[in-house]
């Protein structure tokens, strides 16, 4: 599920490089992203997020749009620690299953790499509330793309 390098690093390393991060995407923290941990073996990556009131529909559940994010950030973590943080993983397609309302509040997600492939990529996604239940799921496909040598992430 990974790409070769010449350094393999444990996954309490690969975690490290996320929570000790100096930036990130300012999406990261619009979903106030906390990654809780990663099992590289597996693919596998578990993250936590805080959906606002603000993102909410009338109903009083999270927008569509921001449960899809949520997820989309999950699999992309999955992917990136695949590609050994030397690839980013853009979106070809993605598409989610709405399976109850999801309420404001803390959500954890796991994102998983279904298929690693050079060309293209399987990712997945669950999202549960803070009760943990199931409430979404996502599917996509990435296309694994090799980051700039002097890109933060490329450092091997």
């Amino acid at each position: 599920m990974s790409v070769e390098v010449s350094q393999p690093r444990t996954d309490a390393e690969v975690l490290a490089k996320f929570t000790q991060a100096k930036s990130r995407p300012a999406c990261s923290d619009t979903l106030g992203l906390e990654v809780l941990s990663i099992d590289q073996a597996a693919g596998r990556v578990r993250i936590k997020m805080v959906g606002q009131a603000a993102w909410c529909n009338p109903r009083g559940a999270l927008q569509g749009g921001f449960v899809t994010a949520m997820l989309d950030e999950a699999m992309a973590i999955a992917g990136i620690v695949a590609g050994q943080m030397a690839f980013a993983v853009p979106t070809l397609e993605l598409k989610t299953t709405f399976l109850r309302p999801c309420p404001a509040g803390p959500v954890e997600a796991e994102g998983r790499v279904v298929k690693w492939g050079n060309k293209a990529a399987f990712l997945e996604a669950d999202l549960f509330d803070a009760d943990g239940k199931l409430v979404a799921r996502a599917t996509s496909t990435v296309l694994p793309t090799p980051l700039p040598a002097r890109h933060p992430r490329a450092d091997g």
